[in-house]
């Protein structure tokens, strides 16, 4: 399984640049194993782990071992159906109670993460934090995660549908715009917010009842992109912030994925931020603005080695390392 965002235009920038050294539109690493000199055949032991909401003393863990194939969404990721709504903005008819201020984990800048969306987690990187997919991990990976003192993100597809995951069907035709360029997705008609939120709110509920800390939701810029649809940035911001809501109701953080633009309307209404390749594209002073408030920047690059961005990111108080497109295990530290 792919990553899953990065704005169209930079996903047509990185196919052309791919295409001119002759390779696939997904990356080729995207069809071959970790390099011997990047995955050891026999990795050290994980050390005892950091502690959740400060930086970590070490950022750099044990290379995990190649990961085995994304497993298969089972019945047990599936979001139950939710009810119609009874009043508006309220899914299913109910308000989940609001947790009291504070209560929500905050996470700081400098915080060492891994982010793990194919294979079965590797669970002996020694960071504080990891972001992990919230269809294909049960409730037994986030509880064996806490066990080791990490806080643990649910990554969950907000913006467009994806039709390999077990609650598809309840996506009406109607709400599904243009291809997102990763197979198998279209975009939302996020101006359909009524429709929308109580779908979300059942995605919201799983993480919660998996154990989860916080949400990571792709593709929540779809306002920039082909979508199929005449989307604002007003549309994206109203939706934006009730992904925030549902969130913060729940007791969850929340991560602004990218979205560059709408960081200064946005980023009070979100925990933390989520950034790919701002290096790359020369971004990073961009999302600065989430440190300046305490909130911590969770950064990878795919194309662009260590020793290119990590000055400049651990200046920022970023946390950042590189990966490989495919996001297995395999992660390279600053």
């Amino acid at each position: 399984m792919n990553r899953r965002t990065r704005p169209l235009l930079a996903a047509v920038a990185l196919t052309t640049a791919l295409l001119a050294t002759s390779c696939s539109s997904s990356g080729s690493e995207d069809d071959k194993d970790p390099s011997a000199e990047d995955t050891p055949s026999n990795p050290p032991a994980a050390t005892a782990p950091g502690t959740p909401g400060t930086p970590s003393a070490t950022g750099a863990p044990s290379t995990p071992a190649t990961p085995s194939a994304p497993s298969t969404p089972t019945a047990t990721g599936t979001p139950s159906a939710p009810a119609p709504s009874s009043a508006p903005g309220t899914p299913g008819g109910s308000t989940p109670a609001q947790q009291p201020a504070g209560a929500r984990w905050q996470p700081t800048p400098g915080l060492a993460w891994q982010w793990q969306l194919g294979g079965g987690v590797d669970q002996s990187v020694d960071v504080p934090v990891y972001d992990i997919d919230g269809f294909e991990n049960d409730a037994s990976v986030v509880a064996s995660l806490h066990a080791k003192g990490r806080k643990v993100i649910c990554y969950i597809n907000a913006g467009s549908w994806e039709n390999f995951r077990p609650d598809s069907a309840t996506f009406a035709k109607a709400l599904q715009g243009s291809d997102t360029g990763w197979k198998g997705e279209k975009w939302f008609d996020i101006r359909k917010i009524n429709e929308l939120r109580p779908l979300m709110a059942a995605r919201f509920d799983m993480c919660r009842s998996k154990g989860f800390d916080a949400i990571e939701p792709d593709t929540i810029e779809a306002y920039n992109q082909n979508s199929g649809f005449p989307l604002t940035g007003d549309d994206q911001i109203r939706y934006n912030r009730m992904l925030a809501e549902l969130a913060h109701e729940r007791g969850l953080a929340i991560g602004l994925k990218n979205d560059l633009d709408q960081i200064p309307a946005l980023i009070n209404d979100f925990d933390f931020a989520v950034n790919e390749e701002c290096s790359q594209f020369d971004e990073c002073d961009r999302v600065a603005p989430f440190v300046r408030a305490g909130k911590a920047v969770f950064h990878v690059e795919y194309k662009v080695d260590t020793d290119q961005f990590c000055a400049k990111a651990k200046s920022l108080g970023f946390s950042s390392m590189q990966k490989k497109l495919e996001l297995n295990a395999w992660r390279k530290p600053c």
